[in-house]
């Protein structure tokens, strides 16, 4: 046997120049990549980066602020807004809480919405980071926007009719998360995020040029994602396995600690976790089901019951 079949398999960038020059043939290749491994890879999104470099800037400086005023910024909303500090987060069946903290900025709702009651307003860091607002609002309406391309593209996978997740998820409860990682100081328990699932419909992940990144693949090996820089990173969240009848795998992924030469170095992400609209049913599509694939969800759960549920078992909530 060669060498080349003992080599594991590879998440291949998908250039996202397809979306535009031969739509069919992008929705197949990332369908393709989402179906095998819960992830893909896409090159060539065409955010700017030097926009991208002011919200991870400004992301930065809130995180370098003391404890007392990064506390100022945290709510009691379940940790949905806001500032959540180090120390809290713990992924589900975890006993040891991952080494990270983070911010959340949520969608903006209009007066009198329906869904005010239970999706709060933003906060900003404007007195102690006067850019914040700006720049980091800014990437969260940019990567909602790529969400809905990369949706459009999941649809026609799928076989429905392409902008069919427009109005499922135009009010969702999605959240832009600034991540620091702070330096690793020696061995322990903990790790930067411990191996988990995540629970939306899809993360699109700014950020993760720096090592750590790994994807159990369904062989039971950690495969390494190392993307191109300025690359986007796209998963598969349990929402969407859910509704696809797990066609759509929502694959185990965690943030290894890094190795002894780079323990001093902090790491920076941007996750985007794409929400349906809160009272969105989550039901088998039914083009998900046959005699080879029965249903396995005999109810319906709303999108907001579903986030609920999962942000408890994750000391979220």
């Amino acid at each position: 046997m060669s060498q080349a079949h003992n080599l594991p398999p590879r998440i291949e960038p998908v250039s996202f120049a397809g979306f535009g020059r031969d739509f069919a043939a992008f929705s197949d290749t990332l369908g393709a990549s989402f179906e095998r491994f819960g992830f893909a890879v896409i090159s060539d999104h065409g955010i700017p980066q030097a926009r991208i470099d002011a919200a991870v800037e400004a992301g930065k400086k809130f995180f370098a602020l003391t404890e007392a005023q990064k506390l100022k910024y945290k709510l009691p909303v379940g940790g949905q807004r806001g500032y959540t500090p180090f120390g809290v987060e713990t992924a589900k069946g975890e006993v040891n809480f991952d080494l990270k903290e983070f911010w959340h900025v949520g969608r903006d709702l209009p007066p009198g919405h329906r869904y005010r009651g239970h999706m709060a307003d933003n906060v900003w860091p404007d007195v102690d980071v006067a850019e914040f607002h700006e720049t980091v609002g800014w990437l969260y309406t940019a990567l909602d926007q790529m969400g809905l391309k990369v949706l459009e593209a999941i649809a026609t996978y799928l076989g429905l009719e392409r902008r069919f997740f427009d109005d499922t998820v135009d009010f969702g409860n999605s959240i832009l998360r600034l991540l620091h990682y702070p330096p690793v100081p020696a061995d322990g328990p903990n790790i930067r995020a411990a191996a988990h699932e995540d629970i939306n419909v899809i993360t699109l992940l700014l950020g993760a040029e720096e090592a750590g990144l790994e994807v159990l693949d369904r062989d039971g090996q950690w495969l390494a994602i190392n993307p191109p820089p300025g690359s986007l990173v796209c998963n598969i969240g349990d929402m969407l396995q859910r509704l696809t009848n797990h066609r759509l795998p929502s694959t185990t992924h965690r943030v290894v600690n890094p190795a002894p030469e780079r323990r001093g170095v902090p790491r920076y992400s941007t996750p985007f976790f794409l929400h349906f609209n809160s009272d969105y049913a989550i039901e088998t599509l039914p083009n998900c089901v046959d005699a080879s694939h029965p249903d396995r969800y005999a109810t319906s759960i709303t999108a907001d019951e579903f986030l609920q549920e999962r942000l408890r078992e994750i000391k979220l909530a």
